[in-house]
């Protein structure tokens, strides 16, 4: 009898093991959410040698849509500040950093409540390690130029996200110049 039992167990245990827990979609921190499209319903077609006894009610064909939400002043902003590049290895602005940067800095300037962080990245090439102290190096630079130019220390931080966070994930120099970047984020 204790062999039955033990048998029994054994394969409900199994049953159990082998048939896990459902596995449930995962949304990543940074993943927009799209809801489903509802699609319109064409009415029932009548077939020739049948009749409909029971009424059907009309179909809509126009479903209503919710207007689009206005965009917030920080939403505006955020989509405004310039990102800048680098050179392989570099953390000195550009020419054209320097571009943006007095953009960025004119959009601060007359946004004076709004403070900014500066984000560091780095291409896939050199150590963890190295990468962001690199990305540092690069969003302290830029903290730096938009200081000299007139925006309150207190309102920036920075912060290396090393190579942890590319935009471009190919493996060769087109990506890897979108990777070398400094991007500025509305923190208030």
């Amino acid at each position: 009898m204790k062999k039955y039992q033990a048998g029994i167990m054994a394969l409900m245990g199994g049953a159990l093991l082998f048939s896990g827990c459902a596995k449930h979609d995962m949304v990543k921190k940074d993943e927009t959410i799209i809801p489903p499209v509802v699609a319109a319903v064409e009415p029932a077609r009548e077939q020739p040698a049948k009749k409909l006894t029971a009424t059907i009610a009309p179909v809509v064909k126009d479903i209503p849509v919710a207007p689009k939400q206005a965009i917030s002043k920080m939403e505006q902003l955020q989509r405004a500040l310039g990102t800048i590049y680098f050179e392989y290895d570099a953390a000195t602005l550009s020419p054209a950093a320097r571009s943006i940067l007095s953009k960025n800095f004119d959009l601060l300037r007359s946004n004076p409540a709004v403070k900014v962080q500066i984000e560091g990245h780095c291409d896939e090439r050199g150590s963890d390690a190295y990468n962001l102290a690199l990305g540092e190096r690069r969003s302290k630079s830029a903290l730096q130029y938009l200081v000299i130019m007139g925006i309150k220390a207190d309102r920036l931080s920075t912060i290396s996200f090393g190579k942890e966070k590319p935009v471009a994930n190919g493996h060769d120099e087109a990506s890897w110049s979108k990777n070398r970047r400094d991007e500025f984020v509305v923190s208030e």
